[in-house]
Parts: C-alpha cells; structure tokens; sequence
C-alpha cells in the first residue's frame, strides 16, 4: 500500500472540519446520568485458565440499559497480598471479543491488572465474544455491520451504547478489591482505541483515576473525512448506505457527531500516547492525527511509515511498556 494520506508535514497540522454540537456535554451528562441509575452490580468469578502465572476471573457488569457486559479479569498469580494493582482496561478491535479464557494476558504478563470488555453485538470476526445487544435499533433498516446501526437518531445509535458500556467497565475494573482505582489505564486498538479516545474525553470530570490512554490506530474519528477516503474496513460500510439512501449524508453526519472521537477527545485531560500508521487505509492517518491535534491532554504519537492497519504490532507494545513505566513512576 502506497502513502495516499497527506504527507507527515501536513499531518502533524491537521485539524478536522468537525465541530461539537452545541449540546454534546448536555448529552453525555444526561447518557451517563441515565446509566448509572442502574446498579453496576460487578461480579468476579474465579475461573481455570490452564495457566499458572496468571489467575483469571469471569466479570459481568450492567452496561448500557443495565445490560449485562461480559469481561475478563486478569491478575499475576505472584501479586502480593493486600497490594492494588494498576490496571488497564482494553477494548477490543471492530467485530472482535473478549476471547478464550487465557488468549490475551499480556497486560497481567506485565504485573498489571488486566481487564478485557467485551463489546456487546460483536464477537463474530475471529475473536470469540458473548455479550448480546438487546437494543431495539438492532433490527432497524442498516448496512451489514455496525456502523449504521441505529443512525436514525443519536438516541439509538450503536456507539452510544458502547460507549456507555466502556465508561462502566472503568467503573467495573475500579470495583475489584485487588485494583487501584486511582491508577486505570485505557488501551485499544482500532475500534478499541476508538473507544479509548472516547472514555478518555467521557471521564474527565465525571469519574475519577483514569490517569492514561492509549489509542492505537484508533477507528471511529473524523467521521466526514474518513468516510471519504477509507478503501478498506468498517468506515465504507457509511458509505455503502448512503449509496442507497442519499438523502441521509446530512442527518447521519449530524448523528456521527455526538460519537466522533475529534470531539470526545478535546475534553480528555489523562496523558496519551497514540500510534498510527502511515500507510493505513482502514482508519487514514490523517483521521488519526485529526483525533491527535484535538486531545486536551499531554500526548504524543508514535507514527509507522511503512506499516497500514496493523500498526506497530509488537514494537509498538515495547512502546506502551515503557510509556506506563514512566506514567507511574
């Protein structure tokens, strides 16, 4: 794959044309205010992993309309008693799960707490997950997949939802008596570092102890252009609808903006590091960089010339090591 976004000059000053509604706080306050009227009810249960450097627990927690969200928990089996961990919560990529029981420990390799989401509605692509979406807009007129899911209103679209359950799982992640609920972090990879720019922006100033972010390749940011110029992925999925329906650019675009990270990110204040890679065709790097020049917080972007949407895979998790080692001292 050629370099087809801007060049890396231009990249590092681009700003997207996308404004925040005038209401955008008013609706989150009032989206999160509804969620926490049901009760969390968080629980871990202990299950076999087939490991023994790692023990693993089985967490359920009422996300969204007090759905039940599955997850897991990992902790290093050599913790030490009465000691809180850090942890970091990571969401998972477009169509992807939570997964077995003991396929991502990695984070818990490290001496962390780590905390998978599943996300509900996905689970099908490779990556096993278990959460249902119960939402009625489920069976609304939409593109095959996710993204449209709902985009009739913002009230019903699919990442309000998501988004919902991801601020829930800090919540959840923060209730475990092993955890250090003032030191979460958030992690992801392309839908998941979407979703990470997104609760970065939602808990500042609403939920206390997420103290960095990590959105790598992030997905789900400057929705007009990356509808545009994405070849690949789940953002052509915008543009196979809009081929049918074409009087919806408009009223979609203005549903999409409630959800686009460029806006969520502007009030996020936890330090981030994000990553992005210069030749991805599925979240462009300029989507990327227009997230980046938007976030509040202290950050920095490791950028991957020559790599499309896989990023820096294993280099870029050396990065993220060394990156939390210096967060918390």
């Amino acid at each position: 794959m050629p370099l087809f976004d801007l060049p890396l000059d231009q990249l590092r000053r681009y700003t997207s044309t996308v404004t925040p509604p005038a209401d955008l706080q008013e609706f989150w306050d009032a989206t999160l205010e509804e969620a926490r009227t049901f009760p969390l009810n968080a629980t871990f249960e202990p299950v076999e992993n087939h490991l023994t450097v790692i023990d693993t627990f089985d967490v359920t927690f009422a996300g969204y309309g007090g759905a039940p969200i599955k997850g897991w928990l990992h902790l290093p089996a050599n913790r030490r008693t009465g000691t809180r961990l850090p942890v970091v919560v990571q969401y998972i990529g477009y169509s992807g799960g939570r997964g077995l029981v003991n396929q991502d420990t990695r984070w818990a390799q490290a001496g962390y707490a780590h905390f998978i989401m599943d996300t509900r509605g996905q689970g099908y692509g490779g990556i096993l997950g278990e959460t249902a979406d119960p939402h009625p807009s489920a069976g609304e007129v939409a593109y095959a997949g996710l993204m449209t899911r709902g985009a009739g209103s913002r009230e019903d679209y699919y990442y309000r939802r998501v988004y919902v359950d991801a601020f829930r799982a800090v919540e959840a992640a923060q209730a475990h008596p092993e955890v250090d609920a003032s030191r979460v972090v958030v992690a992801g990879i392309s839908q998941g570092g979407g979703i990470v720019v997104a609760v970065a922006g939602l808990v500042a100033g609403r939920l206390d102890g997420v103290i960095a972010a990590l959105p790598d390749v992030p997905f789900l940011q400057d929705f007009p252009r990356a509808i545009d110029i994405a070849a690949r992925g789940p953002y052509p999925e915008i543009a196979a609808f809009l081929g049918r329906h074409r009087d919806r650019y408009e009223p979609m675009l203005a549903v999409l903006n409630y959800f686009d990270g460029v806006n969520l990110a502007r009030s996020a204040t936890a330090p981030a590091m994000y990553s992005v890679a210069q030749m991805d065709d599925v979240c462009p790097p300029s989507t990327v960089f227009a997230s980046f020049n938007a976030y509040g917080g202290v950050k920095e972007i490791e950028v991957y010339r020559f790599n499309n949407h896989e990023g820096g895979q294993e280099h870029h998790w050396i990065r993220q090591l060394q990156y939390l080692r210096k967060i918390l001292g």
